[in-house]
């Protein structure tokens, strides 16, 4: 089955195999049965970070915020409207480095908003500062992953 895809589920995190044609088709889990694609951003803590970053095979794309931030909550929507736009191309994560300061280290954020894509596990492309919804889209499909 090399045209499926890993996608790891927003609700109870258990990795699931979708055949590639069918990852618009309303996937759902085949552990909780919930849909794979919520066209929501998922918050992610550090103990559950590693998993979806390293067993998805889509692109993973992580806000990097703080609840006390500004330009976060002013970019909050914006990136709630991107994961519409995006999924199941690409799935949205959002850290709050507030709460999971270790994640927020162990990838030097050293501003916040940040945004950073990921791809097989690893980072390809970063961008720090606030963006609208179709910045980031465009942003997104131009580090052609």
């Amino acid at each position: 089955m090399s045209d499926s895809r890993h996608i790891v589920c927003p609700h109870c995190h258990a990795v699931n195999r979708v055949p590639a044609a069918r990852l618009a088709q309303d996937p759902r889990c085949g552990q909780c049965h919930q849909p794979l694609f919520t066209g929501h951003p998922v918050a992610l803590t550090a103990a559950i970070f590693d998993r979806h970053i390293q067993r998805s095979d889509i692109p993973v794309l992580v806000d990097f915020w703080a609840p006390w931030c500004g330009p976060c909550k002013m970019m909050a929507p914006q990136f709630e409207q991107v994961a519409r736009l995006l999924e199941p191309g690409v799935r949205l994560v959002k850290v709050d480095t507030e709460a999971e300061q270790q994640l927020g280290a162990q990838f030097g954020i050293r501003s916040i908003p940040t945004l950073a894509l990921l791809a097989g596990g690893r980072e390809v492309a970063r961008q720090p500062g606030a963006m609208g919804a179709q910045e980031i889209v465009r942003w997104v499909q131009a580090q052609r992953i």
